[in-house]
């Protein structure tokens, strides 16, 4: 008898591999959004920190040239 050269994968395979995609992206996403927390936290620290930008009144908000 001759095989058909060609393996089929089992429908308990495909589901594996597709719930461990799923866990796979699902872990990205949590990775993903702890970066920005952090990266938020730090920015929110950081303008805390910096002192303002003095604003000049007097000045136009742009620059006229005669």
């Amino acid at each position: 008898m001759a095989s058909s050269g060609k393996q089929k994968t089992t429908t308990a395979k495909r589901v594996r591999e597709a719930k461990l995609r799923e866990r796979r992206i699902e872990k990205q996403a949590r990775k993903d959004a702890r970066k920005l927390a952090a990266s938020d936290r730090a920015d929110t620290l950081a303008e805390a920190t910096e002192p303002a930008a003095p604003v000049e009144a007097d000045a136009p908000p742009y620059s006229v040239q005669e």
